[in-house]
């Protein structure tokens, strides 16, 4: 018996299936919107943070331009301060002026009756300095004595300087030097670049020229010199070795001295040298400079240091020959305040005359 052929049943979509899509267009919906929130909101933070960051730029040049007010305002109560005690001191000075006007015409009585007595006294002087000349006109004039040389000058001046020239043989040491051009490093660097003749009138060197003088004009008769120049090198002025003490021999040293014109640097260890290579130790050496050296054995350029200036002389001390005593005559360098101390030294420690002489001095 034929069996009957069964028909597949239509199957719709089941109710799982609507449910699955309804969900998933839900949550297309979902992801849609969220995504579009984000968005918006990243804009709105990003605004936000470019405000936040305006305002607090704002802030900062407030609070700097706060600061820059402050200090300004400081410097003018500063300013207020010293003005008010400024007027208070001139207040205070208007007032002793104006208290001391009542004594003025006191005291210009009493000026009066003291140039009377002044003046009488000083007629008195001339009468009596009218016959001293007088007196003086009628008596001889002295002998020179053991001076080598005359030298003219003021004879109304006398010193207590301490120098004694005496010995068989004697040293004059001269620094010439740049130094020797002016008493402040200003002034010595202006006059060196100046003409040779205005240098050679240099206030300062011709007073050391005058102090030589001085010096030869005190020198024993009998006795030997010699006068040595020096800056970085040194070497006799006139002839080589020891000199007789004469007129010819100490003017023709006077005139070589005079014909030099200051330069360079100031080194002791030549200066004492030259004073050994003369030969016979010398009984005294005057020693006229104007500070410490600049220089050691060698001549360096440069700048020096004022510690490296007093290492520079106790080199050179050392080199000072045994037994002649050291004087030193001293034209002080402003700038320079080890040099007196250091020159004493020497000077006391041989036995000799340390003279830092007035600006008239001889």
């Amino acid at each position: 018996m034929s069996r009957k052929r069964r028909m597949p049943a239509e199957q719709g979509l089941s109710f799982l299936d609507c449910i699955c899509c309804g969900f998933g267009a839900v949550i297309l919906m979902f992801m849609i919107v969220n995504h579009a929130s984000r968005q918006t909101s990243q804009r709105g933070n990003e605004e936000l943070i470019a405000k936040v960051d305006a305002s607090e730029a704002e802030v900062l040049d407030g609070k700097q331009e706060l600061l820059k007010l402050k200090a300004a305002l400081e410097s003018v109560i500063n300013a207020t301060g010293t003005a008010s005690r400024e007027a208070q001191r001139l207040r205070e000075q208007i007032q002793a002026a104006t208290a001391a006007l009542p004594d003025l015409e006191g005291n210009q009585n009493a000026s009066r009756t003291r140039l009377e007595q002044l003046q009488a006294e000083l007629i008195a002087l001339d009468a009596k300095v009218q016959a001293l000349r007088a007196q003086a006109a009628e008596t001889p004039p002295p002998s020179l004595g053991n001076a080598s040389r005359e030298i003219a000058g003021d004879g109304t001046r006398q010193y207590l300087s301490g120098l004694s020239v005496q010995g068989s043989r004697i040293a004059i040491v001269v620094d010439t030097s740049a130094s020797m051009l002016g008493y402040t490093i200003l002034d010595a660097i202006r006059t060196r670049n100046l003409d040779e003749a205005t240098q050679r009138n240099a206030p300062k060197w011709k007073r050391t020229l005058a102090a030589v003088d001085w010096l030869t004009s005190q020198l024993p008769s009998g006795s030997q010199f010699q006068l040595i120049a020096f800056s970085e090198t040194a070497k006799p002025v006139t002839g080589t070795g020891w000199q007789p003490v004469g007129k010819p021999k100490l003017d023709e040293a006077a005139r070589a001295l005079r014909a030099i014109v200051p330069s360079g640097g100031t080194s002791l260890h030549a200066a004492f040298g030259a004073v050994a290579a003369l030969g016979a130790p010398p009984d005294q050496i005057f020693l006229l400079t104007d500070g410490l050296p600049t220089q050691g054995a060698t001549s360096k350029p440069g700048a020096v240091s004022a510690r490296k200036r007093l290492e520079h002389f106790n080199e050179a001390v050392r080199r000072v020959p045994r037994g002649p005593a050291v004087n030193v005559i001293l034209l002080p360098m402003e700038g320079d305040p080890q040099a007196a101390g250091a020159y004493w030294q020497l000077a006391r420690a041989t036995d000799g005359a340390y003279l830092a002489p007035s600006k008239d001095w001889p």
